[in-house]
C-alpha cells in the first residue's frame, strides 16, 4: 500500500538537552504548520538515524539522540502523525536488527530505508547486513521498505532497479535540485516494471547556507556536473530573497512534478528544513503543495 504522504524531517537533537528540544521541536512542527495554513497536512515525520562522517561537515556532528527514542518523546505531541525514519543496517547483525526494526515498527513507523555504510566507506564494509539484503530478509517485519534514490550518481539507474528486485516498495530522493529526476525516472519506467512509490524530497535554502555551506557538502559529489550545477542553484537560493527564492523553488517543483507525474509512479512529498523548522520553510512548503499534493490530487 502507498504511504501517499506529505512527510516532514525531523533530525534527532544533540544528547544534550535532548528532551527539551524534542518537544520544542514538535512544539515548532505544530505552530508553522498553522501558520503557513497546513495544519493537519503533515502525516508523517521522517526521522534519519544520523552517524558520523566526513571531519570537513560545516556543522560539527555531536552525539545524536537515538530515532526511537526522539520518537517516543515527540509522538503524544504530533496527534495523527506516524513516523518514516532511515536505518543504518551494515554494522548490525540480523538478530539485532530484527529486534530493532519490529520495536520501530511496534512504535508506529510505517516505512524504514535502509542505509549502508557513510561515504567515507566503500559499499560492503561493515560487519552487519547490506540494505539490499535486509529489504528482502525483512519483509515480513516492514510492509514498506525504502532506499535512498540519487538520480545524479552514475550507475543509479542498474543500482534502484536492483534495490527493486531485492523488494523495495520506495525510493526516497536525496535533496532535489533540479529536474534530473525526471529524465531518470522516465528511463526507469521505459526499461523495468517496477514502480516503486517515489518520495519527492525538497528541501528550504535560507539565506544562512551562503555562510555554512551544509546543503552544498549534503549533496556533494566530486567530479559530478549534474551536481555542481544542483550545488550552483542551492548558491543562487541562498543569494536570492525570499520571495524570489520562494519562487525559483516552486518553478523547479513544478518541473519535477509536471514531469514525473504521468509515469505510473506512485509519489508522496518530503520537505526537508536543514537548518532547522521555521515558518519561512512552511510557506514554501505550503506554497508548492498548493500546485500539487498527494493528498489532494
Amino acid at each position: 500500500m502507498s504511504l501517499n504522504t506529505i512527510a516532514l524531517e525531523l533530525v534527532p537533537p544533540n544528547v544534550d538537552g535532548a528532551r527539551e528540544r524534542a518537544l520544542e521541536d514538535a512544539e515548532k512542527v505544530l505552530r508553522c504548520s498553522a501558520e503557513a495554513g497546513l495544519a493537519g497536512r503533515v502525516r508523517h515525520v521522517m526521522i534519519p538515524g544520523m552517524i558520523e562522517e566526513d571531519g570537513d561537515r560545516p556543522i560539527e556532528m555531536k552525539p545524536k539522540l537515538d530515532v526511537l527514542d526522539f520518537w517516543e518523546i515527540i509522538k503524544p505531541q504530533l496527534p495523527g502523525i506516524k513516523g518514516l525514519c532511515t536505518q543504518v543496517t551494515a554494522f548490525t547483525d540480523e538478530a539485532a536488527l530484527r529486534t530493532r526494526l519490529t520495536a520501530l515498527r511496534d512504535s508506529g513507523f510505517e516505512g524504514i530505508a535502509f542505509v549502508g555504510v557513510p561515504r567515507t566507506l566503500s559499499d560492503g564494509e561493515g560487519t552487519g547486513v547490506a540494505p539490499t539484503d535486509a529489504l528482502s530478509m525483512f519483509d515480513e517485519v516492514v510492509d514498506n521498505r525504502g532506499v535512498i534514490l540519487i538520480p545524479t550518481r552514475e550507475g543509479e539507474q542498474g543500482r534502484f532497479n536492483f534495490k527493486c528486485d531485492r523488494g523495495a516498495t520506495y525510493g526516497m530522493t536525496q535533496l532535489l535540485y533540479s529536474d534530473a529526476i525526471v529524465d531518470f525516472l522516465t528511463e526507469f519506467a521505459a526499461t523495468t516494471q517496477h514502480r516503486p512509490e517515489i518520495l519527492l524530497s525538497f528541501g528550504f535554502v535560507p539565506k544562512v547556507e551562503s555562510r555554512v555551506g551544509l546543503i552544498h557538502w549534503l549533496i556533494q559529489d566530486p567530479g559530478n556536473e549534474a551536481v555542481a550545477r544542483e550545488q550552483e542553484f542551492v548558491r543562487t537560493l541562498a543569494d536570492t530573497d525570499p520571495a524570489n527564492r520562494r519562487a525559483l523553488m516552486l518553478e523547479l517543483y513544478k518541473r519535477v512534478v509536471n514531469g514525473v507525474g504521468e509515469l505510473g509512479f506512485p509519489l508522496s512529498v518530503h520537505f526537508e528544513a536543514t537548518y532547522g523548522v521555521n515558518t519561512a520553510a512552511f510557506e514554501t512548503f505550503a506554497e508548492m503543495l498548493e500546485y500539487w499534493s498527494p493528498d489532494r490530487p
